[in-house]
């Protein structure tokens, strides 16, 4: 094996390149990247990148230097455009092919848009052009519309609120998360929302925008509300970037289909937000936009890659966290269609509790709103162990 080629200038796809070279694979590794920047950290793009506590440059993921170090090709400001994998080459968005004996997809996901995106006025945040220029336009006094309220909607209209916006948050559903974490959880965000002065408009959705001018106004709810805004942003999930694929033969499902050690043809792996792979784990497949994710899954990706004679499944325990308000929420495991969810330790009316998640017999995951790391611990153990659910009072082997 002489040329790596990796699809995605990630975190993925980072992790996988310096896995690689730790590895001692010594020939030729190009990185493919779609953005002009160096690798850089997408967290903080929602908060500390929006609110101006953190200049553009802090979220590089590595100094030159150590890019350097790690003697890639880097192809950045082009994206990769097709893949042959009969004749193994990745052909990119400038035309030119580009070789390769392995090759690892870390494409990641993009905003997912509304008709009228891309009106004056209307945002979508992804990427780093995306926050600095919605970090201008969010000064005191100025109305925002958030359509959304997951993760990126709710970090938004935290970090907006911190900069004397006023804000409104529209989600269809009856809670923030609500699809994720059950009502107790979601009730408490609800109220941590509206007692940070966010204006939630649950049970709803948008229905079109008003413009004046050419510049977005105001956006019509399904009821008929007008709310007056300066400023929109469509935050309603991502789409995993695998249109320049679709002639490639690779399964593709909400993601590249892999399998437990992430590969998803012969020599050809993926990792991160990209990939939806088997986790043997939880008995099912999975796609996780985290970033605690990505880098393990382009770690893991890379070795197996390199020493496929001792692959091992990627299995892990994902982790997630997010901060509003000043409150930290953080947990492991798979919320997602759970049949059960308790609070076992805590009390949301305090803003400190732990939420146990059962799905089917075992405990799938827990979630921890202001409480310390280590509360977390023992459960995300416990989930490994595919722990049975008991009571919920019991329902972890101490």
């Amino acid at each position: 094996m002489r040329r790596i080629v990796i699809a995605g200038a990630s975190a993925a796809g980072l992790s996988a390149a310096e896995t690689l070279r730790r590895e001692g694979f010594e020939g030729a590794l190009t990185l493919i990247g779609r953005e002009t920047h160096l690798p850089y950290d997408r967290p903080p793009l929602s908060k500390q990148v929006l609110t101006g506590t953190w200049p553009a440059e802090r979220t590089a993921l590595r100094r030159p230097e150590d890019l350097d170090a790690l003697d890639l090709e880097l192809r950045l400001g082009t994206a990769a455009a097709a893949l042959s994998p009969a004749a193994r080459t990745v052909t990119l968005a400038d035309g030119t092919e580009t070789g390769y004996d392995a090759l690892i997809i870390a494409t990641g996901v993009r905003a997912r848009r509304l008709p009228w995106c891309g009106t004056p006025g209307v945002h979508v945040l992804r990427d780093l052009p995306d926050a600095l220029a919605l970090r201008q336009r969010l000064t005191a006094g100025r109305r925002l519309v958030v359509v959304g309220a997951g993760f990126l909607g709710s970090e938004v209209a935290a970090a907006a609120r911190t900069l004397d916006v006023a804000v409104t948050l529209v989600e269809p559903a009856p809670a923030p998360l609500a699809h994720l974490v059950g009502p107790d959880a979601g009730a408490f965000l609800t109220r941590l929302h509206r007692d940070n002065g966010v204006d939630l408009r649950l049970g709803t959705e948008v229905t079109g925008i008003v413009t004046a001018g050419g510049s977005t106004t105001g956006v019509r709810l399904a009821d008929g509300t007008l709310l007056p805004a300066d400023d929109v942003l469509v935050a309603i999930g991502s789409e995993p970037n695998t249109a320049w694929l679709r002639d490639s033969g690779l399964r593709l499902f909400d993601g590249v289909l892999c399998d437990e050690y992430s590969a998803a043809a012969p020599n050809v792996y993926a990792a991160g937000d990209v990939a939806r792979w088997h986790n043997p784990l939880f008995g099912t497949d999975m796609r996780v936009e985290h970033r605690t994710n990505a880098a393990e899954q382009g770690m893991a990706a890379a070795r197996n890659l390199l020493h496929p004679e001792r692959a091992a499944p990627f299995a892990p325990v994902p982790y997630f966290w997010s901060d509003q308000h000043g409150t930290r929420i953080q947990a492991y495991g798979c919320l997602r269609g759970h049949d059960e969810a308790q609070v076992v330790e805590g009390d949301p009316a305090d803003g400190r509790f732990l939420v146990a998640y059962r799905t089917g017999p075992a405990l799938t995951g827990a979630l921890a709103v202001g409480m310390p790391p280590k509360a977390l611990r023992r459960w995300r153990a416990a989930i490994a162990a595919r722990t049975q659910w008991r009571s919920p009072a019991d329902s972890l082997v101490a």
